[in-house]
């Protein structure tokens, strides 16, 4: 228990003061050989970037355009770059400002049936790192705890902290897709059970194009982590670029399973429609049949209603009989032949 204690009360090194807390700054910290130095504030962390051995990283959700602009005069940030990053709604995509890069990736999660949709945008520089997190998404306080607890793979810097943060987000997408899988099969169950009318087409077509915004939100970040797996932007670690490639891998598997369901969301979705066809049919010849049978008794009526003073049995004092067995006998013979044909 004294270890632990003395552990949580290690003073920050010499110099070094822990921030206040500020709105739109989630995290801010200096790291130095895998350890966390402490924390920081904006207008310190450009002189920690620049010590030898040392890295900053810097975790802001939904900041504000000030604040924004007081990071970027701290790491030297590009215009463009940061005009990005206050303003979501961008496609994956990773572009070179100078030795930085700013790299946006897509977040999802489920928020009822629908999923919703977030981003993350990075800058990544020598000695600094910044994430900006907009709309819905994931904290990543357990990728800097994870991080911070091993002093190996925190030591790499800020090139592994890119990757911890993307392969926290594909692996996000798995349990959406889960969700959604299980709809599914709630679907087809539906689909082919006793009353095909009960499936919701509407939902069928919603779940269709959420998939279809997830996969657009997907497969580009497989495109950005090639890129960083072969370093055409900014020089990563080669012993790093393998992570990247198990990252691009996962993308894969999640296009495979987008792709997968959105192919059983179809066949769903044509059962339900040739399910609701096979029962119009069926109730149209229900009717065809009633109505050939119903014709018969009202052709005769119509025929012997005409009021003709000389017509076959019209004065026979059996005549009436004899229709209405004649009708009976022809509506009875078509109903059984009707029935024998599965009509009825």
């Amino acid at each position: 228990m004294t270890a632990t204690i003395q552990l949580k009360t290690q003073p920050a090194p010499i110099g070094f003061i822990e921030p206040a807390p500020e709105e739109g700054v989630v995290a801010a910290s200096v790291y130095a050989g895998g350890k966390r130095v402490g924390g920081v504030a904006i207008e310190d962390a450009g002189r920690w970037s620049r010590e030898p051995g040392h890295f900053v990283w810097i975790g802001l959700l939904e900041p504000s355009e000030q604040l924004l602009a007081r990071v970027q005069k701290q790491f030297g940030l590009h215009d463009l770059a940061i005009e990005d990053a206050a303003q979501p709604h961008q496609s994956p995509k990773l572009e070179q400002y100078g030795d930085d890069a700013f790299i946006v990736a897509r977040t999802a999660q489920m928020e009822g049936e629908r999923i919703s949709f977030g981003e993350t945008h990075f800058f990544v520089g020598k000695g600094h790192i910044v994430s900006v997190r907009h709309g819905s998404s994931t904290s990543y306080a357990q990728v800097r705890q994870r991080a911070e607890s091993c002093q190996v793979v925190l030591s790499r810097g800020e090139h592994y902290v890119l990757y911890a943060i993307l392969d926290f987000i594909v692996d996000q997408y798995m349990p959406v897709l889960k969700s959604i899988q299980d709809e599914v099969e709630n679907l087809e169950d539906e689909v082919f059970g006793d009353d095909p009318r009960a499936v919701d087409v509407k939902r069928l077509y919603m779940l269709r194009r959420d998939l279809l915004r997830l996969r657009n939100a997907a497969l580009p970040l497989g495109d950005v982590c090639r890129r960083l797996e072969h370093a055409e932007v900014i020089a990563i670690d080669p012993a790093l670029q393998p992570l990247f490639r198990d990252v691009n891998d996962h993308l894969r598997r999640v296009q495979e399973e987008i792709d997968s369901l959105r192919e059983l969301l179809a066949f769903a979705f044509e059962a339900s429609l040739m399910a609701g066809q096979a029962q119009q049919t069926d109730v149209a010849r229900k009717l065809t049949a009633w109505a050939a049978i119903l014709a018969v008794p009202t052709a005769i009526a119509g025929i012997y209603g005409m009021n003709f003073e000389h017509m076959p049995e019209l004065k026979s004092e059996n005549g009436y009989y004899v229709v209405i067995a004649a009708m009976i006998t022809i509506c009875v013979t078509l109903f059984f032949a009707f029935k024998r044909s599965k009509w009825l």
